[in-house]
């Protein structure tokens, strides 16, 4: 299933396993990739999130706000919650759809938008982050590293 992910989307679904261990959760919510996307600065989907008027630190400060922080460690394995197994689901699409090699970070950006429920949806709706100003954002990256990529 992870083999079409990139680098650096598979640490941010690594991330975001973290994210919901230091939440005391054992299940990864679309909150958590949302934390996972937003680690890694240099990733696409948070250079989308910048470029778009949400600065990483204000998107974690609010969802840190919103979900609730259990005092106790998981004693479960980690699991995906349905929201973000559908995440995963629409990555996959918006990735065929932008005829991608890979699923990477900005196909699981447009997943969590796609899927639009939970806190991760409720965050980005705030930051007025859609559906179409991401994938304005996403083309224009791709063909920006598409010109690098020829000089």
């Amino acid at each position: 299933m992870w083999q079409r992910f990139s680098e650096q989307a598979r640490r941010a679904v690594f991330s975001a396993q973290e994210e919901a261990g230091k939440l005391g959760e054992y299940l990864v919510s679309t909150e958590h990739i949302l934390l996972g996307l937003i680690r890694d600065p240099g990733s696409d989907a948070s250079l989308v999130l910048e470029r778009l008027g949400a600065s990483l630190e204000s998107v974690r400060t609010e969802v840190e706000r919103i979900v609730p922080h259990r005092d106790s460690a998981p004693t479960q394995e980690m699991q995906l919650t349905q929201s973000a197994k559908m995440v995963i689901d629409l990555a996959y699409d918006e990735s065929r759809e932008l005829k991608a090699r890979y699923v990477g970070t900005e196909h699981l950006l447009l997943g969590l938008i796609r899927q639009g429920e939970g806190i991760a949806g409720k965050v980005l709706n705030q930051f007025n982050i859609g559906i179409d100003r991401v994938r304005t954002e996403v083309t224009a990256l791709v063909e920006t590293d598409e010109k690098r990529g020829d000089e």
